[in-house]
């Protein structure tokens, strides 16, 4: 029995994906890998059409993701995978954190409060690897300008500058000309030159 052609396939199935037609996109992934089982692209396009058939969002991040990073890295499809597992565990973990606070009630599909993701962030013992983990499924709610500088902050400390700046920019209209923003977004400005 001849092989498929595995181009011609990945091609339709990226485009199914894409057009959010997770369950054809996953079909095709999986004939790919009938015949090319160590082929990294359909593993993962595979994990995120499966992801896609449940989280739609998380599943078309992710993947823009791996189109970026696929011909930087080596392992960018293990880097996937483990995103993909620390979501699941992640979630788990947010969930807890919100059932443990019944005194402020966020549902879990809004959000977290920020003193919730910093406590995720003493667990995981590092904000990089907390943001990572959250940064495609929940949003971190952010309810003072202290937290939001602090929030900003990080992620410029962490080489999170673009998303840091971009965080200021569609915050421009809530703060106005407040100085300690303004002055928080030439920091990172200058230090991204």
């Amino acid at each position: 029995m001849a092989k498929i052609n595995k181009r011609i396939l990945l091609q339709r199935a990226e485009n199914e994906f894409l057009r959010g037609e997770y369950a054809s996109a996953l079909r095709n992934y999986s004939l790919i890998l009938k015949d090319y089982p160590m082929l990294d692209e359909a593993k993962v396009g595979a994990y995120l059409s499966d992801l896609g058939i449940e989280r739609e969002e998380e599943a078309q991040a992710l993947f823009d993701y791996y189109q970026i990073i696929k011909s930087q890295k080596e392992n960018a499809a293990q880097i996937i995978d483990n995103i993909i597992t620390s979501l699941e565990d992640t979630k788990l973990k947010v969930h807890e954190l919100l059932n443990d606070s019944i005194e402020e009630e966020v549902e879990y599909g809004e959000g977290i409060r920020y003193s919730d993701f910093l406590e995720l962030v003493k667990q995981r013992g590092s904000f990089k690897k907390a943001f990572e983990d959250i940064m495609f499924s929940t949003k971190v709610v952010i309810t003072s300008k202290d937290e939001f500088i602090d929030f900003v902050s990080r992620l410029s400390n962490e080489g999170f500058d673009e998303m840091a700046l971009n965080y200021l920019d569609a915050s421009a209209n809530l703060f106005g000309n407040d100085q300690d923003i303004l002055s928080l977004y030439h920091t990172i400005k200058g230090a991204k030159q």
